[in-house]
């Protein structure tokens, strides 16, 4: 069952059979939005309809279950459908309540082991969007035509990718298409491990092929909140090997991000147990 932003006494008896985008019913005309994802890339709806694409949206918050649960197949879409190259166009929105590095520990968590659509968080326009199409409970998936108009404004319930190709127009006019990776796929290091995990805290970092420079790392927790900063020091060749202690960390899955200065960037999990 999907998961309601508000619980309200006063309408607990609300069917959750009505449509979700409920700003827009099925053949309305939907109005133009434009967002940015968590990694800085800016996408508008309009933009893509006027090239002839689909675009698939998906409304969701980092706590929700029924999101947590949903979100691989989500991604398996977007990945089979040629990750935003071909006809579909898939756009993960937050609520709003969430910011970019809780969108990306949320992505890593949760995403599944295909190739993640962009995600937009509550500093890229995702609470603007989620009350202009009139969203109130979540997950909600929904799927736009080139002609700007929804075609399916509650595309529930979801247990499989093949649910939502079941939405799609007759006739084939999406195609799938082989994957171009995107942008954080594409820049990430060539090789790039944290171990031990789990450890006690103390890990060793080995990076090569993430450039030149000084390289940061950021520790997350899996709110998205930054526990630590440490400098690794700058790659000698594109290599470097560093020690870090992390051992002030409570028992628990962490994200670590590395960043270079050129705006390389790769993110891994560890794991802490004292």
């Amino acid at each position: 069952m999907k998961r309601p932003l508000l619980l309200l006494i006063l309408i607990g008896t609300l069917s959750f059979a009505q449509a979700q985008t409920g700003n827009y019913a099925i053949g309305s005309t939907v109005a133009n939005f434009t967002v940015t994802d968590v990694d800085g890339v800016t996408h508008s709806l309009y933009d893509y309809t006027s090239q002839g694409k689909y675009v698939a949206l998906d409304f969701f918050f980092t706590t929700c279950g029924p999101c947590q649960a949903t979100s691989p197949y989500f991604n398996q879409l977007n990945d089979t459908y040629g990750c935003n190259s071909h006809d579909l166009i898939c756009l993960t929105i937050n609520d709003g309540q969430d910011n970019s590095a809780a969108v990306v520990a949320y992505e890593i968590a949760h995403g599944g082991s295909y190739h993640h659509c962009p995600a937009v968080s509550n500093e890229g326009g995702g609470a603007a969007v989620t009350s202009t199409f009139g969203v109130n409970a979540f997950p909600t998936y929904c799927l736009i035509g080139p002609d700007n108009t929804m075609i399916a404004n509650d595309m529930w319930p979801i247990s499989s990718m093949s649910d939502f190709v079941a939405f799609f127009p007759p006739g084939g006019v999406i195609e799938t298409a082989p994957c171009i990776a995107g942008i954080t796929e594409q820049i990430g290091a060539q090789s790039l491990t944290v171990r031990p995990s789990p450890s006690q805290g103390q890990v060793i970092v080995e990076i090569a092929g993430m450039g030149q420079g000084a390289i940061t790392m950021d520790v997350l927790d899996m709110l998205g909140q930054q526990v630590r900063t440490v400098s690794l020091g700058s790659a000698n060749g594109g290599t470097l090997q560093s020690t870090v202690n992390l051992s002030e960390l409570g028992d628990g899955q962490y994200l670590c991000r590395f960043t270079t200065p050129d705006g390389r960037r790769d993110i891994r999990r560890i794991v802490i147990a004292h």
